[in-house]
């Protein structure tokens, strides 16, 4: 039985040019078409083997490929609807750029571009010129400077204000970010020694004073951005390490994490310290993410003093955690809209998803189940939580409003079918019922979400 079916199996060769396969064929390359077939039929092959396959036609062995062909054909990374309620998801790629950034991004990659030419002058020029600038106008800094990501930023400060020496956290601070990235760590990479001071929930500047010795180089504040310690807590003001570090003659270093550039409390969420608060505080160097809730790429920025900037433009570390010229070019495009703060909340899709009406989100809500209902696929419109996320506001809620399925479809399984979708749908399942949360899903996004859906879970 097992040799008659292995010899039912078609050739690679005559697969090849099977009319039903031909299209499929134009639209990959050679390589990938040709061991899609090899595939298709070692599947079978393996399946007569195990006893798994009694029987099969020529067109099962065709629709086998083809699935395979289309898998094969997929780009790893594409891109999904957010569904989850989590405005920064960093499982997702965190947040959005606006359509208008990736113009722009679209224009410099697909161009030459003066990422190191100085036009005005026609000589060589600096990427790191393209932003300092407007990081200083924006930030009140003195001086600027952006790198890949917020970790290089602190591991460069570190690196070159206290290699060999101490730098004195609190207990409260030595926090872990994503990844498994420690404070800890990360210090020891850089080749200082982390002196730790005070206690877990109460740290007193003179708890700073006492751990300072002759080996002391920096003073150093870290903002626990994904968790917060609540009840019986003290933490020093930063004028007071301000201060400490000036009688000293030591540098104060503030690493922000998320870097807020608007006060979220004009717009009725919890006030977190922003990065022009802490330039006007006096601390010397202040480091943050560029893809947390300043809205835009992964990017590490230092603002602060302009002489100790000029010192790590120096440092030889920095060559290898320059930004590049998409990271520059999106970064430039994303702090322009921060000149006027009106279009910065308006344009920029993490400031607008956290800051936009709650009405907004229900109509959006009420677009897609109209829309699903149409399609026979029956749910109710529902009042949900939405998170910022990214480690980003760890213990703020944000009203919103999404679509609860109520098909005969175990949740899990819908969950399945739509993330395995051409285009991935991400929602989530509570008390057994799966919800697409409508925070931030984009009203264009709605018509082909619903279309997408219907194709997956209609009948």
């Amino acid at each position: 039985m097992k040799r008659e079916l292995l010899r039912k199996l078609p050739r690679v060769d005559s697969l090849l040019k099977h009319k039903e396969l031909e299209e499929y064929g134009k639209n990959i390359d050679y390589y990938t078409f040709s061991d899609s077939i090899k595939k298709g039929i070692t599947f079978f092959r393996e399946e007569i083997l195990n006893d798994n396959i009694s029987s099969f036609e020529e067109k099962d062995v065709i629709e086998k490929i083809k699935s395979i062909i289309k898998k094969e054909a997929c780009y790893s990374l594409r891109k999904v609807i957010n569904g989850t309620g989590t405005i920064i998801h960093t499982n997702l790629g965190r947040g959005i750029f606006s359509k208008e950034t990736g113009k722009h991004l679209f224009d410099i990659v697909t161009s030459y571009c003066n990422l190191e030419y100085d036009i005005e002058n026609g000589k060589r020029g600096s990427r790191i010129s393209h932003l300092e600038k407007l990081i200083c106008k924006i930030t009140g800094a003195e001086g600027a400077l952006a790198v890949n990501n917020n970790a290089a930023a602190v591991v460069l400060c570190l690196n070159e204000f206290a290699e060999g020496k101490e730098v004195i956290v609190s207990r409260g601070e030595l926090v872990e970010i994503g990844g498994s990235f420690r404070i800890p760590e990360i210090m020891k990479f850089a080749g200082v020694f982390l002196k730790e001071t005070g206690t877990t929930n109460k740290t007193y500047i003179e708890d700073y004073e006492k751990a300072v010795n002759e080996n002391t180089a920096v003073l150093m504040k870290v903002h626990t951005s994904n968790y917060k310690i609540n009840g019986f807590t003290h933490e020093p003001k930063r004028d007071e390490i301000k201060k400490l570090a000036k009688e000293k003659n030591l540098i104060s270093i503030e690493d922000l994490g998320s870097g807020v550039l608007v006060d979220f409390s004009k717009y009725g969420i919890k006030k977190e310290t922003t990065v022009q608060e802490v330039i006007k505080s006096g601390i010397d160097i202040v480091t943050f993410s560029g893809d947390k809730l300043l809205g835009s790429c992964q990017a590490g920025i230092i603002a602060g003093r302009k002489d100790l900037i000029e010192r790590l433009k120096k440092n030889q570390y920095l060559r290898t955690v320059r930004i590049d010229k998409m990271g520059a070019a999106v970064l430039e495009h994303t702090l322009r809209m921060y000149l006027d703060e009106r279009e910065a909340v308006k344009n920029i899709p993490v400031l607008k998803y956290i800051t936009e009406d709650t009405s907004l989100v229900k109509r959006r809500a009420e677009k897609l189940s109209t829309l699903l209902n149409k399609k026979n696929i029956h749910n109710k419109v529902i009042e949900t939580e939405a998170n910022v996320g990214g480690g980003a506001l760890p213990e703020e809620k944000l009203n919103s409003f999404g679509v609860e399925f109520l098909i005969d479809i175990p949740a899990y399984e819908i969950e399945n079918k739509l993330r395995k979708a051409d285009t991935a749908i991400i929602g989530r399942i509570e008390k057994n019922k799966f919800i697409l949360d409508m925070k931030a899903i984009e009203e264009e996004e709605i018509e082909f979400t619903a279309h997408t859906i219907s194709s997956v879970l209609g009948e």
